[in-house]
């Protein structure tokens, strides 16, 4: 097999790697909270708690500062966004009232931002030369 092939077929699979883990997180730390908390006064929250949305930002900065690091930027914007985004579809897409759509476009515009944040602060600080 070429070099040109090789590089080629390996491409994809930060773009992959990223993705499953996104995905993989948000199972671990918000998949398996499904329940509102519904209050005294009728009123409803959740079903997720702060500390579980900060927890899983938290974890998620580990794999896309280590891939920005490893200059895998594209496929850790891009793998991140449609990880989150993935999951994000699949855990809220039984919600009867169809603004599941808006939220799961929320997740996919925040996680694409944050992640490209993420990606240029880190960027800009690498002086060890352009990717």
């Amino acid at each position: 097999m070429s070099a040109y092939l090789k590089k080629s077929a390996a491409r994809p699979l930060p773009l992959v790697l990223y993705a499953v883990v996104s995905a993989a997180l948000w199972a671990a730390w918000l998949g398996w909270d499904q329940q509102r908390d519904m209050h005294p006064d009728g009123s409803s929250t959740g079903p997720y708690e702060p500390w579980q949305v900060i927890g899983l930002v938290l974890t998620l900065l580990v794999p896309v500062c280590w891939g920005v690091l490893r200059r895998h930027v594209p496929g850790v914007v891009v793998g991140t966004t449609a990880g989150l985004t993935i999951a994000a579809f699949y855990d809220w897409s039984d919600d009867a009232t169809g603004l599941f759509g808006v939220g799961v476009t929320l997740v996919l515009l925040g996680s694409l931002a944050a992640t490209s944040t993420v990606a240029a602060a880190l960027r800009r600080g690498d002086v060890s030369g352009p990717a």
